[in-house]
C-alpha cells in the first residue's frame, strides 16, 4: 500500500477519511466506473483509509477493456489487406483477439500505427492516398467528439480514403444493465467526470432514480475521489437517488452541448456486446448512414460472422461487473499479470486488474499483497 499523499494534502485526506467513517453507519459498497478513478482509489491507499466505511468494487471503467473481441477480430481483418493502414491510439495496439493483438499483426507484416487522436489518423489518409487509413476507434463519450470532427472533415475535405471502426461506447446503458443485475449489489456509485464534461448529468441521474442508488460525479486525484465519497456517503446514508455533481470545476449539469451535437450528428446508439458482459442495448456508436462513406464497418469489410474462436474470459465478466474483485481471481498475480495477461483488465493499462497488480507491494516474508 501507498502514502496516499505527503504533507499538508495528506493531513486533509486522513480528516476526509475521518469523517466519511463517522458519518457511516453501516458498510457501503461503492463502484467506480473509470479506470483512472480505479488506479488512484487502489494506489494511493484509499482502500485501507476508508475501510470498514467504504468497501470499493469497480465497473467495467476501461474501454480497451470491454471491447468485444469479434470487434478487434474485425479490425485485425482490415489490417490484413494490403492497401490499408490500421490507425489506433498505443494503448490499442495490446488488445488482444482470436489471433493475437496488434504487435502480433505488425509483426505479420500488416501496417499498423499509432497515432495520437482520429485527426492525426485523418491527417495520414490524407498524405497517403491511394492507400486506406482506418482509424480503429476507442473511447466513451470523452473521445466520441473527436473521432466525429475526423469523420465530418474527412466528407468536407473529400478525403476518400479515410474511414472509422467505432468501438465507441456509452457509460449510461452500461450502469443501467449492471444495476438491473443481481449480481451487482452496490449502495452506490461514482461517476466518471470526463465522460460527464460531455454529456452532463440527465442520463445518470436518470439511471440512478430508476434503480433507487446515488451517484455522485467525482474527479480522479485523492481529494476529489475523497471528497465524492464524502458527498455520496452522506447520499447512501439518507436514500438519496439520482445524480450529483463533486467535480463542478469541470463538469456542468448540461455537460459539453455543442460536442453532443457532434456525436449526435455523425453518430446514432446501438446495441454493443461488451467483453465479459455481453449485448447491451443503445450503448454503442454506429456511424450513421449519412456518413457511411467513412464506416469501415460497411461496403467492402462488413463482417457477416462472429469469431468461432474466443480467448478464455477467466474472470473478466465479473471483474468488470463489479461481482468479483481482482484479487479474488485465483489467476491473479500467478498465471495473468501485465507481462502474460489473460484478460483484458490485466491487458488494459488502465484495467481493474493491473491496477491492483501496480498497486502491490512486498511483505516481510517476501509475498506480495493486493491493496
Amino acid at each position: 500500500m501507498t502514502s496516499p499523499a505527503g504533507g499538508s494534502e495528506s493531513r486533509a485526506l486522513v480528516h476526509l477519511a475521518s469523517r466519511i467513517q463517522q458519518r457511516a453507519s453501516r458498510s457501503w459498497t461503492v463502484m467506480d466506473i473509470c479506470g483512472g478513478q480505479t488506479h488512484t482509489i487502489v494506489g494511493s491507499g484509499l482502500v485501507p483509509l476508508l475501510e470498514p466505511a467504504i468497501r470499493f468494487v469497480h465497473g467495467p471503467g476501461c474501454p480497451v477493456c470491454v471491447t468485444d473481441v469479434d470487434l478487434i477480430d474485425h479490425a485485425h481483418e482490415i489490417a490484413s489487406e494490403r492497401d490499408v493502414t490500421l490507425a489506433c491510439l498505443g494503448d490499442v495496439m495490446r488488445m488482444r483477439g482470436s489471433s493475437g493483438n496488434f504487435y502480433d499483426a505488425r509483426a505479420k507484416g500488416h501496417s499498423v500505427k499509432v497515432v495520437g487522436s482520429p485527426l492525426d489518423a485523418l491527417a495520414l489518409a490524407s498524405v497517403e492516398p491511394p492507400r486506406r487509413v482506418v482509424y480503429f476507434a476507442i473511447g466513451f463519450e470523452t473521445t466520441a467528439p473527436a473521432t466525429a470532427l475526423a469523420i465530418r472533415l474527412a466528407r468536407r475535405r473529400n478525403i476518400h480514403n479515410f474511414s472509422v471502426l467505432s468501438a465507441h461506447v456509452l457509460v449510461a446503458p452500461a450502469i443501467d444493465h449492471l444495476l438491473a443485475r443481481e449480481l451487482c449489489q452496490v449502495d452506490g456509485l461514482l461517476g466518471p467526470g470526463h465522460a460527464c464534461s460531455v454529456t452532463g448529468l440527465s442520463a445518470l441521474d436518470k439511471v440512478g432514480r430508476d434503480h433507487r442508488k446515488p451517484i455522485v460525479i467525482a474527479g480522479f486525484s485523492p481529494s476529489d475521489l475523497c471528497i465524492a465519497i464524502m458527498t455520496l456517503t452522506e447520499a447512501m446514508e439518507t436514500w438519496e437517488t439520482g445524480a450529483s455533481n463533486a467535480y463542478d470545476r469541470v463538469v456542468k449539469s448540461e455537460g459539453n452541448p455543442a460536442a453532443r451535437a457532434l456525436i449526435e450528428e455523425v453518430f446514432e446508439p446501438a446495441t454493443r456486446t461488451w467483453f465479459g458482459i455481453g449485448p447491451i442495448a443503445r450503448s454503442g456508436l454506429n456511424i450513421r448512414d449519412s456518413y457511411a462513406a467513412h464506416d469501415a464497418s460497411k461496403g467492402p469489410w462488413t463482417r457477416t460472422r462472429r469469431s468461432d474462436k474466443v480467448p478464455s474470459e477467466t474472470h473478466c465478466g465479473e471483474v468488470l461487473s463489479g461481482a468479483r474483485l481482482p484479487r479474488q481471481c485465483p489467476w491473479f498475480g500467478t498465471t495473468c499479470t501485465p507481462q502474460t495477461p489473460l484478460g483484458a483488465p490485466m491487458t488494459s493499462a488502465e484495467g481493474a486488474c493491473a491496477a491492483y497488480f501496480t498497486a502491490r507491494t512486498p511483505t516481510p516474508e517476501g509475498k506480495t499483497h493486493a491493496p
